[in-house]
């Protein structure tokens, strides 16, 4: 009998690195979202010297490094804290998460709510590990599709709204302090109304009190950062969100460049890059079809997959004109919602799902990997 994928409720960090099948994933938290160009070089070298040399960028843009053993994990910490890619005390690790819409610029609302939360992180309530809040202030939301249990947003007014995840609408507000001080209001009531037994707000079913009504619409969902230029710089895609330390090196080589801002659809904005050549291991245009792929780390990287998963992904790119989603196992991490094409690993096979998830029921299961491949191609031919 297949045992089904454990969930382990939490997620990795540096201060709390989590063994995987290559060894400790160490996730790195970029301060507001951004890496100066000094930092990009000094993560390169600490997953070259501490790691496999592999660097991820996860749906919650946050930075991984894999391969760290129990041996190399506490010179690695020495390292990132001297380079300030992480935080000299364990406690600030345990604020939620903070995910900014990407192209925020200095002085704007996303940047200046940020700042605020980060002076206040403390004021916070304790939540469970895997809540998160997303910081979305631009003339139109970006984050709608990114895991955010809290969100601070423009209303479809011009107003700022601070909203819970699982409500469409949420609580207007007039400037960045109110809205922090209403979010930071928003977590303690989260928590004492049950908020640690129901893990994420969107399973939270406590009637959100009078003072926070959910009674104001936000603005139509804005675009996501097309490849190519941009006026901070240029954007270029990772595919299935990882990238070699010398692909990562070259992108930052440009003595023009400035910084690293990570967006959560396997994407970075390199400022100041706007004359970048194109980089080897790198997508450069918006019509590569990996864009609508997505592939989970796979085995022998992930403890609980069974099957490789992203040397499959790129043999299948471009056959399949919509969402694919390759899982090592029923977990689907890399993907949560129904994709067109699914193949989930089960004990070293794979299952086959249309318009579903990973742990959907497959129209066909038991295939070796050349199997399902052939029924790929044959439901193509029939479609």
């Amino acid at each position: 009998m297949t045992s089904s994928p454990r969930i382990k409720g939490w997620c990795p960090g540096a201060w709390r690195p989590m063994a995987t099948g290559d060894g400790l994933l160490v996730r790195v938290r970029p301060p507001l979202g951004q890496l100066s160009r000094q930092q990009v070089v000094a993560l390169c070298e600490a997953a070259e010297t501490f790691g496999s040399g592999l660097i991820e960028l996860t749906s919650r843009a946050n930075i991984q490094l894999r391969g760290v053993t129990e041996a190399s994990w506490p010179p690695l910490m020495v390292f990132l804290i001297e380079h300030q890619l992480v935080s000299d005390d364990p406690q600030v690790e345990r604020q939620p998460q903070l995910m900014l819409a990407p192209a925020w610029q200095e002085g704007d609302d996303t940047h200046t709510i940020a700042r605020l939360l980060q002076t206040r992180g403390s004021k916070l309530a304790p939540m469970p590990g895997k809540i998160g809040i997303a910081i979305d202030a631009g003339k139109a939301p970006v984050l709608c599709d990114s895991a955010a249990d809290f969100r601070i947003e423009r209303s479809v007014e011009g107003c700022l709204i601070v909203r819970a995840d699982g409500y469409e609408c949420g609580t207007a507000v007039n400037e960045p302090e109110p809205a922090v001080e209403q979010l930071i209001r928003l977590t303690h009531w989260f928590v004492d109304s049950g908020g640690w037994d129901s893990g994420r707000m969107r399973r939270h079913t406590a009637p959100l009190p009078d003072w926070a009504p959910a009674d104001t619409a936000p603005a139509s969902p804005g675009e996501k950062l097309a490849l190519g230029k941009h006026s901070e710089g240029r954007v270029v895609g990772l595919p299935f969100g990882r990238v070699a330390v010398n692909t990562l090196r070259a992108a930052v080589s440009p003595i023009n460049v400035s910084a690293l801002q990570v967006t959560p659809w396997r994407r970075l904005l390199v400022k100041g890059g706007d004359t970048l050549p194109a980089v080897d291991g790198l997508i450069s245009h918006n019509s590569d079809p990996r864009l609508a792929m997505d592939a989970c780390p796979g085995a022998p990287y992930c403890e609980q997959a069974s099957v490789s998963t992203q040397p499959l992904a790129e043999r299948l790119s471009g056959w399949v004109e919509a969402s694919v989603h390759i899982s090592g196992c029923a977990k689907g991490c890399a993907r949560q919602r129904p994709a067109a094409l699914c193949l989930t690993g089960r004990d070293g096979r794979f299952d086959v799902i249309v318009n579903g998830r990973a742990d959907s029921a497959p129209v066909k299961a038991d295939l070796t990997e050349s199997e399902a491949l052939d029924f790929i191609r044959k439901l193509n031919e029939r479609s």
